[in-house]
């Protein structure tokens, strides 16, 4: 088939979005011809990308405001808004790359949320909407955790999503939509009630063969003396780390065979590492700061154990990664983390108050680091699922199954 993909943030190298935005149409490209919509921004690092590595099916389209739109965006100030007349701007160009190409599919894949539409969707052709991450804030009794800021940012989340449904275009869109996809059971219930007839749940991120291979070569780590757990990611309240400190804490006077690692810098640091020095686990707990990539990769194959407690609806490429280097995840049954893990490959733990989580992460943590052959076994389970549902290739093959199925529901088959 001849597919649109639209992606506003595509970028070979980076991680999150920028990654899915170029990952999954080049991956797209075994099975079909894809045009790949995307800001000119982006213009230098992937024609340098695609010099060193042609992929045949490929069509590259960029588009950009003007320089006096674009100056107000730096540092994300205004970004969205930027964004959103972005994707005015890429309406009409699809317009004339439609009437000459007369596409398939079009599909809108990043940004990835639920209360800014997509133009695209006025095309007249089958319109695929995600995967969709979701702006949805994190629940009220978690909330009474964060420290003022947090707080502030959770609410104008959930302002902003309430706003969203308000929006006559919204609604347009998800009527027009013929698959929404959703990286979570939440935000699959928030599409529906949208108003968009079909709703898959279908987690975003991948990873590529070459880097699942990679991770399966390194070694291991085997030690009788040490259990290393680790955190992964910015430090946000809303990863809540803390609630995975206090349970660290609470084991580490039993089992003091266990460490835990800290891969990831953020607002949240200080107040960590203040958190740390209080529950006087210093001598146990390492804060890394920002790693790059094939740093932290290196540094999660000598840990036994991730831990994930995210309080809101996000994907995580620290998830998938971990667990192609074999490590068992622990993580809450929420979001595109729920979808990732699942009872072979990890543990999951219900989401209802601070306190509950903190015990059942204890438990958890306590568990793993008691059963050398659990954490084996969980974690050799972690890696075939991986091979199975989340690689690039295997992604292709489900996104591809969804054209088909839009096609054949728009009576275009």
């Amino acid at each position: 088939m001849k597919i649109l993909v639209s992606a506003y943030a595509c970028e070979p190298g980076k991680g999150s979005e920028p990654y899915v935005g170029w990952n999954m149409p080049i991956h797209l490209t075994r099975h079909h011809d894809v045009w790949l919509l995307t800001r000119a921004n982006n213009r230098g690092i992937v024609e340098a990308e695609l010099r060193q590595k042609p992929i045949p099916n490929l069509n590259m389209v960029y588009f950009d405001l003007p320089g006096w739109a674009r100056f107000w965006k730096r540092g994300h100030r205004g970004i969205h808004l930027y964004y959103y007349l972005w994707q005015i701007g890429a309406y009409f160009v699809a317009k004339r790359l439609h009437r000459k190409t007369n596409f398939d599919i079009v599909h809108h894949l990043t940004f990835g949320i639920d209360w800014l539409p997509s133009f695209l969707a006025l095309l007249p052709v089958p319109f695929i909407w995600g995967p969709i991450v979701g702006a949805q804030p994190v629940s009220r009794v978690f909330r009474r955790t964060f420290s003022l800021g947090p707080k502030c940012q959770e609410s104008v989340r959930m302002w902003i999503r309430r706003l969203s449904r308000l929006d006559p275009l919204m609604r347009c869109m998800a009527r027009k939509t013929a698959i929404a996809v959703a990286s979570g059971f939440e935000i699959g219930q928030q599409l529906s009630s949208l108003g968009c007839r079909t709703v898959v749940t279908y987690p975003s991120v991948g990873i590529s063969m070459k880097e699942f291979e990679d991770l399966l070569s390194l070694k291991a780590h085997v030690s009788k003396d040490k259990v290393r757990f680790a955190c992964v990611g910015n430090l946000y309240a809303f990863r809540a780390f803390s609630l995975t400190l206090e349970a660290f804490a609470s084991i580490r006077q039993k089992c003091r065979k266990a460490e835990l690692w800290i891969l990831g810098d953020g607002p949240e640091r200080a107040r960590l590492m203040h958190q740390s020095q209080e529950l006087g686990t210093t001598d146990a707990v390492r804060f890394f700061g920002a790693v790059p990539r094939h740093e932290l990769l290196d540094l999660l194959a000598t840990c036994d154990v991730l831990v994930y407690p995210c309080l809101r609806g996000a994907i995580s490429m620290a998830c998938v990664e971990a667990m192609a280097a074999g490590l068992p995840v622990i993580c809450l049954d929420l979001g595109g983390t729920a979808l990732q893990v699942d009872d072979q490959s990890g543990v999951k733990i219900r989401a209802v108050s601070p306190r509950q989580v903190t015990v059942d992460l204890a438990e958890a943590m306590a568990l793993l680091a008691e059963d050398g052959d659990l954490r084996r076994r969980l974690g050799d389970a972690a890696r075939r699922r991986v091979k199975d549902e989340f690689t690039w290739n295997a992604k292709a093959v489900r996104v591809s199954e969804m054209y088909r199925q839009a096609r054949f529901a728009e009576g275009r088959a």
